[in-house]
């Protein structure tokens, strides 16, 4: 039997990125402020067991993308069914899917058949791709929290009720976005320091590492005395990009948070995803990149994706405030030349630090994390 009390006391959080395993970890910190009484159990990582919950199975490790996911579905379908069992037997008063939807979607249909009210945090890019599971979205989600601007709007033509909440990526702001914007009078090109930030997931470091380090060599040509860095999430990341560093390269390799090392460079080649408003908020002019597989692309996913830009940035800013080159499948030249002719251009650079600044500037005026857990510790 479910509590039929209001005050929310045991919470099933599921989350399988890193990234989400970082959001659902400052959530759960903000709900113990307003209510220590709340316990916590679901499927996530290392800092959300740190925060308090009780983890059940570590999904990060096992975090993978598009075709990379196959091999892991077996894993996927008995975490499930382990999930649904604690769903039925236990007091669960609410349940936060964060990302992920491809598995989180069935998290919080089992959730809704056994009417446990499911707030989604992190709201499915719907409007990217498959419109047509907005029905399945509302069938199974109390409440939707928003971390893009333009989503509230988005979501709420088609019936849903949904609260912009801010973008959790910021929370760790220490000072105004505004004195990111980068100050380029004294910028040297021949001495640029450039940044290199394949991603956190093994596929992305696999599939866009060397090329970046390619990229950079080709840089380092132009520019002799340019300074090259690359930054990781954890240890094993660390090590799995300096197992795989070319020998005709020197990097410069530390264990930080992207934004504090953006603000220390003068430029980034950074892989697709949310890292890239990361980057945008530090001021730091880049260039996206991500790798696809070719025939994948061509016979699902240029068909799947209804967005004019693909990269978080350009979708935010709703045009091309930066160059993005998704997916690229062979030939970095062209990558190569834009890299190096941004370099070049100090004033350019100058425009591009400023802009990007004021594109995420509306999304650091929340707390997220505070905003999310007033949402939990509500009853739907």
């Amino acid at each position: 039997m479910k509590s039929n009390k209001n005050q929310i006391k045991h919470v099933f959080i599921s989350a399988c990125e890193p990234s989400a395993d970082a959001h659902c970890a400052r959530l759960i910190e903000a709900v113990k402020q307003l209510d220590d009484s709340v316990e916590f159990i679901g499927v996530g990582g290392d800092k959300m067991e740190a925060a308090g919950c009780a983890i059940i199975e570590n999904t990060v490790d096992k975090a993978a993308m598009m075709y990379n996911a196959l091999g892991q579905v077996s894993f996927y379908i008995k975490l499930l069914k382990k999930i649904k069992t604690i769903l039925r037997d236990s007091d669960i008063d609410k349940v936060v899917v964060c990302d992920s939807p491809a598995f989180n979607f069935h998290v919080a249909k089992a959730a809704t058949k056994m009417a446990v009210p499911t707030l989604f945090y992190v709201a499915p890019q719907l409007w990217a791709w498959a419109p047509w599971r907005i029905g399945k979205l509302k069938k199974c989600c109390s409440q939707l929290a928003s971390i893009l601007p333009f989503e509230k709007e988005w979501f709420s033509k088609r019936g849903l009720s949904v609260e912009f909440v801010g973008n959790p990526l910021f929370d760790e702001l220490d000072a105004p976005v505004r004195d990111n914007i980068k100050d380029y009078s004294d910028y040297d090109p021949n001495s640029a320091r450039v940044l290199l930030l394949a991603g956190s997931r093994n596929a992305e470091i696999e599939t866009l590492w060397r090329p970046m380090q390619q990229i950079a060599i080709k840089i380092k040509k132009t520019f002799p005395n340019a300074k090259f860095m690359a930054v990781a999430s954890n240890s094993d990341k660390l090590a799995k990009l300096k197992s795989l560093q070319l020998n005709d390269l020197e990097i410069e390799y530390s264990i930080d948070s992207v934004i504090d090392t953006c603000k220390r460079v003068d430029y980034c080649l950074v892989a697709s995803g949310s890292a890239t408003l990361q980057v945008a908020a530090s001021g730091c002019p880049m260039v996206v990149m991500y790798h696809s597989n070719k025939f994948v692309w061509h016979l699902l996913g240029r068909w799947l994706i209804n967005t004019k830009y693909l990269s978080l940035v350009n979708i935010v800013a709703q045009r091309e405030l930066v160059r993005e080159f998704m997916p690229y499948f062979t030939s970095i030249e062209p990558i190569c030349d834009v890299a190096i002719s941004e370099l070049r251009d100090k004033d350019e650079l100058s425009r591009i630090s400023r802009e990007l600044v004021e594109m995420v500037e509306p999304m650091t005026a929340l707390n997220t994390s505070e905003q999310v857990a007033k949402m939990l510790l509500d009853r739907p």
